[in-house]
């Protein structure tokens, strides 16, 4: 091979394909590759922000949700992801004598041989397994000073006067009993719920807090978390189940995508 000095380089065009073949060769050397490899490979070099009107929406370019009911149609909702992921890390909180608004699902999942007694609070007594007919919002029937964990998932978002919801929350709690609250951030609601219940709030991290600072002291033992990211807001928006995302794509956390928001208070 001819050396090339210094003062006689060709020019680049000369050297190296032109720029449109680069993209050509490049594909054509991905396709030798495992079907595999293939994809990482794509995946790895795909930008990581699509340009504008390069986003495939695919599945998703559709004005109605795959599911109008959570996702339940095709599995478990990607909410129930987060509040039972925060049930199970406080699980040794659900003892004694427990409260559940609904029915007592979580109470002995999560409690198991730790519940003394078990109660569960409904508006209406028509509902199977309810001991106190009664309401949260006015305190209609709720006794104070008597249990030792109250399990309120995803109710405030259906009741007007969050104030008082959270003051009777705490009212019938004994001291050192704790309350576990989950609401909902970026939730849809179901034209099912709609016609029984009015779907008032969505529900930040710092309104929780706030409410919680009302009812339970400034200085009282409270912590309020966040969970979700911007893929499962969008899954759960559009009626996907838990399983269609990956555990590492449900644990993501966005403080800007809060799907649900947990709270865990104590009683001083």
């Amino acid at each position: 091979m001819t050396p090339v000095s210094s003062g006689s380089l060709p020019s680049a065009a000369g050297v190296f394909p032109p720029r449109p073949a680069r993209p050509r060769l490049r594909g054509r050397l991905v396709r030798l590759l495992p079907s595999s490899w293939q994809r990482s490979l794509r995946a790895w070099l795909r930008p990581a922000v699509p340009r504008v009107g390069g986003v495939n929406l695919g599945d998703l370019r559709r004005t109605t949700p795959l599911c109008n009911l959570y996702g339940y149609s095709r599995g478990e909702p990607v909410d129930r992801y987060y509040i039972e992921r925060f049930l199970a890390t406080h699980a040794g909180d659900v003892r004694g004598r427990v409260l559940e608004i609904g029915d007592h699902t979580y109470t002995f999942r999560f409690g198991g041989e730790r519940v003394l007694q078990s109660d569960v609070l409904h508006i209406a007594k028509a509902h199977a397994g309810v001991t106190i007919v009664g309401n949260l919002e006015t305190g209609e029937n709720l006794p104070s000073d008597t249990f030792d964990c109250f399990i309120c998932t995803q109710t405030l978002n259906f009741i007007y006067d969050l104030e008082a919801c959270m003051h009777h929350a705490r009212r019938c709690l004994k001291p050192g009993g704790v309350l576990l609250l989950t609401v909902g951030a970026i939730t849809p609601f179901s034209r099912e719920e709609q016609e029984h219940w009015n779907a008032y709030w969505r529900l930040t991290s710092p309104a929780l807090k706030h409410l919680a600072a009302q009812a339970f002291g400034p200085q009282a033992d409270v912590s309020v978390t966040g969970y979700g990211n911007v893929l499962a807001a969008t899954a759960f928006l559009y009626g996907m189940a838990q399983s269609e995302l990956t555990h590492a794509e449900l644990n993501a956390r966005d403080g800007g995508y809060e799907v649900v928001v947990s709270l865990r208070a104590v009683k001083s």
